[in-house]
């Protein structure tokens, strides 16, 4: 398991980074970590491959702490990209792999592997710089990859992707969390994080405001009525509890009360067209915007 303890991070005296971030990662699962910009996760990964050093606090992997050797085992994907961009596609992350301790044979295969994997194939010849912002995101995966990792910690690989683009790392990620490894990555793009990962941290300002499986989240916030109404007064729901609100142009009542929820149903049904009547949890951006308010 990666275990994250109680890290704090300060710039000088007027900047707390990181206020005591704890999290634990175990291998097979893919962990989301989700906040605002400036609330402390690249500072987090930064500390968990070595690049900065926490004032405080602890990172252990298996339950040891981790050292330079520990890190080689560790994929690491930087918010700023560092490819070499006058360098080819399949010898940029051949070179990548040889860095790594790879024979040249097995450097060579590997990279075959994942530019197949990546769709890169078609470009596995051309210069770095003559990629799509898409496909230099894959060949920043594929290095991060190579030397298969029993840890990979990326910071915004959606960033700027189109949705095939998006589905295809999705799915190399899926694949790796099934064999084994601890996955770790940072996105603005819930609804993503959501469908993709078994568990979510939640950071605001340098601190952890959530953490833990997003169906025990998603549990734990309630279960909520949602009720949509078409062509309906802007005061039918006067008098009944909840919020309403307007999303394309229809009515949306939602409320936790344990009121009768035949008594909202048939005001609607008196007020307009009921388009949808049903109990849910509420969504990971829901969660989200209530935790770090």
């Amino acid at each position: 398991m990666l275990e994250v303890k109680d890290l704090r991070k300060s710039f000088g005296a007027a900047k707390r980074a990181l206020d005591g971030v704890s999290f634990s990662v175990r291998p097979g699962e893919i962990f989301g970590f989700v906040g605002a910009n400036g609330a402390g996760k690249t500072t987090t990964m930064r500390i968990i491959m070595g690049v900065l050093e926490a004032d405080a606090g602890e990172v252990t992997w298996q339950g040891t702490p981790i050292d330079f050797t520990t890190r080689r085992r560790f994929g690491y994907m930087p918010e700023e990209r560092g490819l070499y961009q006058k360098m080819r596609v399949a010898e940029q992350i051949e070179y990548f792999g040889r860095l790594h301790g790879l024979s040249p044979s097995q450097a060579r295969k590997a990279a075959a592997d994942l530019i197949e994997q990546l769709g890169l194939t078609a470009r596995a010849n051309d210069a770095v710089q003559t990629l799509s912002l898409g496909n230099q995101q894959r060949v920043q995966l594929a290095v991060a990859l190579v030397h298969d990792p029993e840890v990979l910690i990326l910071d915004e690989p959606f960033s700027g992707l189109d949705p095939l683009a998006v589905d295809t790392l999705a799915e190399v990620l899926r694949g790796r969390a099934l064999g084994g490894v601890a996955v770790i990555f940072s996105s603005h793009q819930l609804e993503l994080v959501e469908r993709l990962c078994d568990s979510v941290g939640i950071i605001a300002r340098g601190r952890m405001v959530a953490t833990g499986p997003v169906d025990e989240l998603r549990a734990a916030a309630g279960r909520r009525l949602r009720v949509v109404v078409a062509d309906a007064g802007p005061d039918w729901a006067d008098g009944l509890p909840g919020e309403l609100t307007v999303e394309n142009g229809r009515q949306v009542l939602t409320t936790t009360t344990k009121e009768d929820d035949q008594k909202i149903l048939r005001a609607a049904m008196e007020a307009g067209q009921v388009e949808y009547f049903g109990s849910e949890y509420p969504s990971l951006s829901e969660i989200f915007r209530e935790a770090v308010a």
